[in-house]
């Protein structure tokens, strides 16, 4: 069988290959769940999860940044020196516990404490939160 294959023709070419087609559709489709950021409803935060976020030194001088000033940007928080990788994931534990919610601007991501909800879920929580010395 002879297969004249112009130059120009990329290997990507949905023509190219089903399963390609099929595992770029997958890829894409992990890149964007994982962009997806998972914030549990007030009804659903646990304390002991919340009380684990707070546990950490650098999470708890977080919580007490955006207690005290309200929404920031990741570069903005007083934390110790950190590489942008450790803030990241400490930022990820806050809101998977719930503490905090981004808002996403662009490539910027501004963070806040989610204060109603916490109070409402756990009254008295912000209040300990602002009483700290953020670590």
């Amino acid at each position: 069988m002879n297969r004249n294959v112009s130059h120009d023709q990329s290997p990507y070419n949905p023509q190219f290959e089903k399963n390609q087609t099929l595992k770029e559709t997958f890829q894409y489709a992990t890149v964007i769940d994982m962009k997806t950021p998972t914030i549990p409803m007030a009804s659903d935060m646990e304390f002991t999860t919340v009380c684990n976020a707070l546990g950490d030194p650098v999470r708890m001088k977080i919580a007490h940044c955006l207690a005290s000033s309200g929404e920031k940007n990741c570069s903005a928080f007083e934390v110790d020196h950190i590489s942008k990788s450790t803030l990241s994931h400490h930022i990820k534990i806050l809101r998977e516990a719930g503490l905090i919610q981004p808002r996403i601007e662009g490539k910027q991501h501004f963070y806040s404490l989610r204060k109603d909800d916490l109070n409402s879920r756990f009254p008295g929580l912000v209040e300990l939160i602002l009483n700290t010395t953020g670590g």
